[in-house]
């Protein structure tokens, strides 16, 4: 009996040292650098903003934080790294809500997920836009459906299954229009392949395409998302011309499902304090980005919400995607 006590004493003993420890590395967070993984082509408008966040969260918590681009599959190498790393605050990653949200119900086995992965803040909003070149026969969205409709035509995305893809797809579906889908490695590729005159046109963030339109080399033909790019006034959304569809794209901090809380609340505390610097805002404002932070309970639901939403168009849909 003398002896069991003793085995329970020494059991527990161990259990309120690991629980100690456990507190202690909480309090202590973070005590190495962290590493912000990029799930998106290097230079891309998520790799910009990306690293200006990253440099404010260290200013915040002290420690360096180190971005590294792990792009392909539309978001889902880079995610996976993340889904499979410690729990403990120090791998986080910032992208677009897709390879949650979308990739899931999309790729088979790929265990993404509102469950598997932890939204911790939201940082900016992607206005989704459809891009032509600027010597193209097609002045509007409408000139581009009424060709579709004859003869087949090019556009280049982000990736399979990217939210810009989605919002074409879904439009070719709406109109009925004969579309060639190339993807590409992140929005760079695709406009330069436009740019080259080697697609019909291109849909992308619409950040990505703003310097090329801004020059004038390119045209934004309208948006996809619910309101129209700040910058862009002008553009319309496809909701405004009587298309119904809308593709929303929102980016945030993430982290592996399981990081303990007070180190979510310290992460979240410093998303905010970074999306109100003036180093952040002037980020967004150079690369044609949209800040829109959300906290960390409703950057969760969001992304949860988004995640039911594309799983039941998925479903209506017949299961299958091109």
């Amino acid at each position: 009996m003398n002896k069991w006590i003793q085995w329970m004493s020494s059991i527990l003993g161990v259990m309120i040292l690991g629980c100690q420890t456990s507190a202690m590395a909480q309090d202590t967070y973070p005590s190495r650098p962290i590493t912000l993984i990029n799930p998106w082509a290097a230079g891309s408008s998520t790799d910009i903003m990306a690293r200006a966040v990253a440099d404010q969260i260290y200013k915040q918590l002290g420690q360096s934080v180190v971005v590294v681009s792990r792009d392909g599959g539309s978001g889902v190498i880079g995610m996976t790294v993340l889904m499979q790393a410690p729990a403990d605050g120090l791998t986080l990653a910032f992208t677009p809500m897709t390879p949650v949200t979308i990739q899931p119900h999309h790729l088979k086995d790929l265990k993404l997920s509102p469950e598997t992965i932890q939204p911790v803040c939201g940082i900016t909003e992607n206005i989704l836009g459809l891009s032509v070149r600027a010597d193209s026969p097609f002045k509007t969205i409408a000139d581009l459906i009424a060709t579709g409709k004859t003869k087949s035509l090019s556009y280049g995305s982000p990736g399979p299954n990217s939210a810009p893809f989605l919002a074409v797809d879904d439009l070719a579906r709406h109109q009925k229009l004969d579309l060639v889908h190339i993807p590409f490695k992140g929005d760079a590729a695709s406009i330069q392949e436009l740019l080259a005159g080697r697609l019909d046109f291109a849909t992308s963030i619409a950040a990505s395409t703003a310097a090329q339109v801004k020059a004038g080399n390119v045209r934004l033909l309208a948006v996809a998302s619910e309101r129209r790019h700040p910058g862009f006034a002008d553009v319309p959304t496809l909701k405004e011309l009587g298309i119904d569809v809308t593709q929303l794209s929102f980016a945030g901090l993430f982290a592996p499902r399981g990081t303990p809380p007070q180190i979510l609340t310290k992460l979240d505390a410093a998303c905010s304090a970074a999306v109100k610097s003036d180093p952040v805002k002037e980020a967004a404002l150079k690369s044609n980005q949209i800040l829109a932070y959300q906290s960390m309970p409703q950057w969760e639901q969001r992304v949860r919400d988004e995640f039911q939403k594309q799983g039941a168009a998925f479903r209506a849909a017949g299961g299958v995607r091109p």
